[in-house]
């Protein structure tokens, strides 16, 4: 059973999801939260596997409840996607790196928003379609001058070379055909680079991909 915590501000939002969610086999919705202190607060009591979290809420906002989530080791097992009005929301940039595993708009199409659930639980990233390279090159405009990769010395060359095509925003599929090996091999070495990084998840190797110089700005083409 994936256990889902809903924290937005907006009563029909959440009402709109939860009967979506609740619909759903092997899906519950655990809790609502109206403000990001009040999702911190359930989420610490609760333990969902997945928070859809709004980005503006009152008392502490989406993005700095998201940052909290993500610093406590108690909570590492709990994956946050933020909902927001637009795709390209100024916040979303920050969002990634605050430890959130993706975004969603918030008129997303029902069964895409299911999809999302399921592959967050997963491990996988979840950018809403189409914005996966918008936002790369969102990050890699903003980079700093990248530190020494002294973190990717555990990491075996395929690894290197995997974790650089996830940077540049390819899916498990498009890694495969690149590299000519099974999309299951290629999840594999992606699984693999991210347990030896201690990465949450695949947002945050792109996140690291770029910190640590393994991609540049410019790579998109």
């Amino acid at each position: 059973m994936i256990r889902v915590l809903l924290a937005d501000d907006q009563l029909l939002v959440r009402a709109g999801f939860r009967a979506l969610l609740d619909a759903q086999p092997g899906i519950e919705v655990t809790g609502e939260a109206a403000d990001g202190a009040q999702a911190l607060a359930l989420v610490r009591q609760l333990r969902p596997d997945i928070v859809l979290m709004d980005i503006r809420m009152p008392e502490l906002d989406g993005l700095a409840a998201t940052r909290r989530i993500s610093e406590d080791p108690e909570l590492a097992a709990v994956k946050v996607v933020m909902l927001t009005t637009f795709e390209l929301d100024e916040y979303v940039f920050e969002a990634i790196r605050s430890g959130a595993s993706g975004f969603l708009v918030k008129d997303t199409e029902p069964d895409e928003l299911l999809r999302a659930v399921r592959a967050v639980v997963d491990g996988d990233a979840l950018l809403s379609p189409g914005v996966t390279r918008r936002l790369i090159a969102e990050f890699a405009a903003r980079s700093k001058e990248p530190a020494a990769a002294e973190g990717l010395a555990a990491l075996t060359e395929r690894e290197r070379e995997v974790m650089a095509l996830v940077g540049i925003g390819l899916s498990n599929e498009e890694i495969a055909r690149r590299l000519v090996v099974s999309p299951l091999t290629a999840k594999t070495h992606v699984s693999r680079t991210m347990v030896k990084l201690g990465a949450r998840d695949r947002a945050q190797l792109v996140v690291l991909a770029y910190e640590s110089g393994l991609v540049r700005p410019g790579w998109l083409g």
